[in-house]
């Protein structure tokens, strides 16, 4: 993930994959709350280092790997318009890489002191445009090949409105640091406790969320998960004999996300301002 951490400038490669972890996976990398997506904490931070390995020994900047991960990403939404469960498989397999080139990225930026807001807007351009293109896809999935007018544009329409609630929920948090910085506040320091509601109401439905984590659903990593559960679902349910299986489990998926991906929006949107985020 491309950030904005600064370090002096290294022209030689890592002697080894440790020397190259203690510069490239510093705590307050690994330690970010927000930044940090549940994969890469998991297991694709002990992947990365070997990705980064390599890519450390071309003359490919850090920026040029972030247009490589953009490029990953893009492919992932394109995956998704192969029908069937090989579209499905694919972007799954896509989707993990995208976040793996992801760590990547700022692992080389931060090794050869390369971190810039450039590399930064191409971050937010990977992931915002990966994110939207992916729900419009699945409208598309879920429209069938060819389309029929107007049943079948009723599909994509839902995919476009997916994708415009999924850009403004990440939106918000690029709004609160707009708004600090405009305010002349510092910038938050990405810790759990920044982002806690400071009123009780809200503080304990967020930590009822947790049971059911919904709103954690619109990132492409999780988006590509029911796209594969739902063509697998296709796959069992076509076996026992439903009418057009795939399709139906398509539709009931995109159109179970468009509403809750709108009370993800709403949730999202009070719990920064109960929060001390917009506060001065």
């Amino acid at each position: 993930m491309s950030d904005a951490t600064t370090g002096a400038s290294r022209s030689t490669r890592p002697s080894s994959i440790a020397e190259q972890i203690a510069v490239t996976q510093p705590p307050e990398v690994r330690q970010r709350a927000n930044a940090e997506h549940w994969t890469a904490s998991l297991y694709l931070r002990r992947l990365s280092p070997y990705l980064t390995w390599m890519l450390l020994r071309t003359s490919i900047s850090a920026n040029g790997v972030t247009g490589l991960m953009i490029l990953v990403g893009w492919s992932t939404a394109a995956a998704l318009l192969i029908p069937g469960i090989a579209g499905a498989a694919l972007a799954l397999i896509l989707g993990q890489l995208q976040m793996l080139v992801d760590c990547s990225d700022g692992e080389v930026a931060r090794w050869r002191g390369q971190s810039s807001p450039a590399g930064v807007f191409l971050d937010k351009v990977g992931h915002y445009t990966t994110e939207a293109l992916i729900p419009i896809v699945l409208g598309i999935r879920a429209a069938g090949y060819p389309f029929e007018s107007p049943d079948d544009f009723l599909w994509t329409t839902i995919g476009f409105a997916l994708a415009l609630v999924i850009v403004l929920n990440k939106a918000l948090n690029d709004m609160v640091h707009v708004a600090r910085a405009n305010a002349g506040l510092t910038k938050l320091a990405d810790r759990k406790h920044e982002s806690v509601p400071t009123q009780s109401l809200v503080a304990r439905l967020r930590r009822a969320a947790r049971f059911v984590p919904f709103h954690r659903l619109y990132h492409s990593v999780e988006l590509t998960m029911m796209a594969f559960a739902a063509a697998v679902l296709g796959l069992i349910l076509a076996a026992t004999g439903v009418a057009d299986a795939e399709l139906v489990v398509d539709r009931w998926l995109i159109g179970l996300l468009l509403p809750l991906s709108v009370l993800a929006l709403a949730g999202h949107f009070v719990a920064i301002m109960a929060s001390k985020r917009v506060r001065s």
